[in-house]
C-alpha cells in the first residue's frame, strides 16, 4: 500500500472520530491524530465542524496545536510553547519531520547546517540517521545525503496541507495550468486532424499511382501485341507446308542428250 493510500484511511479514521467526539473526548482524538507515525496531513480533520467549534473553549490551544501540525514547524512551535500543549516524543518527532517537508517545498538542495539548526540535532551523524530512519524510509522524502558538499538534495518530498493564504497562490497556478492544458489539447488536436488529412492524401495519391501504374502495363502489353503480330506476318514461320499439287502441275522441261 503506497502513503498517499494509507494516508486516506487513516485520515477518514480521524475525521470519523473528530465528528463524533467533542470537548475533551475531542482533545484526546487531535493528541492520536497529531502522535500517528503514519499521519501527515490534517486539514480534513481541521475541517470538521466539531473542531472549528473547539475555537474561544477551553480546549481551544488543541484547536491551535492541530493548525501548528497542518502548517507549522518546529522552531514555531518553539516560539509558541507557552501557548501550546506540551508535546509528547511522538509529537516532536511527527513536527521535525514536518518541518523537513516544509523546507524541502522551498529549496531542493537542503544544507546540513540549515536542517540542524531547524531541527535541533547537534552533529551530522545524528541528521543524517534522522533523514534515513525518521524520513526516507518512512518514505515522505526521497534524495541524495552529500556527504562532501554537506548538504541533502531532495528527490521528492510529500506535500503538506495549505496554509490559507497560499490558496489563492494555489488557485491561480492551477488556473494557468488549465489554461495551457486547454492549448496543448487544441495543438494535439489540430497535429491530429492535420495527420489524419495527409493519411487521406497520401491514401488518394497511392490510388492514383497505382491506377496509372496498370494503365500503363495495359498498354504496354496491347503494343506488345500488336508488334508481334506484325512480326508474325512479315516473318512467317520457317519450314511451312509447299502446295505439293502446284509444284507437281508445273511442266518439266526434258533434257536432251548431248551429242
Amino acid at each position: 500500500m503506497d502513503i498517499e493510500q494509507k494516508q486516506e484511511e487513516i485520515i477518514d479514521h480521524f475525521v470519523n472520530q473528530a465528528s463524533n467526539f467533542k470537548g475533551s473526548s475531542l482533545a484526546t482524538v487531535i493528541g492520536e491524530a497529531t502522535s500517528h507515525p503514519s499521519l501527515f496531513a490534517f486539514s480534513e480533520i481541521l475541517s470538521v465542524p466539531n473542531v472549528i467549534e473547539l475555537q474561544g473553549t477551553e480546549h481551544s490551544i488543541y484547536l491551535d496545536l492541530l493548525r501548528m501540525f497542518a502548517h507549522g514547524t518546529w522552531s514555531e512551535y518553539k516560539r509558541n510553547a507557552s501557548d501550546l500543549p506540551q508535546l509528547t516524543p511522538d509529537q516532536v518527532l511527527k513536527l521535525k519531520q514536518l518541518t523537513v517537508l516544509t523546507l524541502a517545498e522551498a529549496n531542493k538542495v537542503l544544507l546540513y547546517d540549515v536542517l540542524m539548526q531547524e531541527l535541533d540535532v547537534i552533529n551530522v551523524r545524528e541528521l543524517e540517521d534522522f533523514l534515513i530512519n525518521e524520513c526516507m524510509y518512512v518514505g515522505i522524502v526521497r534524495g541524495k545525503l552529500d556527504q562532501l558538499r554537506r548538504c541533502f538534495q531532495v528527490q521528492f518530498a510529500a506535500g503538506r496541507d495549505l496554509r490559507p493564504e497560499q490558496l489563492g497562490s494555489m488557485i491561480h497556478t492551477l488556473s494557468n495550468w488549465l489554461s495551457t492544458s486547454d492549448n496543448l489539447l487544441i495543438t494535439i488536436q489540430d497535429k491530429i486532424k492535420w495527420a489524419d488529412t495527409t493519411s487521406e492524401l497520401d491514401k488518394k495519391h497511392k490510388k492514383e499511382a497505382e491506377e496509372r501504374m496498370e494503365e500503363v502495363k495495359k498498354t504496354l502489353s496491347l503494343k506488345a501485341d500488336v508488334d508481334f503480330r506484325g512480326h508474325e506476318e512479315m516473318f512467317p514461320e520457317p519450314g511451312g507446308v509447299m502446295d505439293y499439287d502446284e509444284d507437281r502441275s508445273r511442266p518439266k522441261r526434258r533434257r536432251h542428250p548431248l551429242g
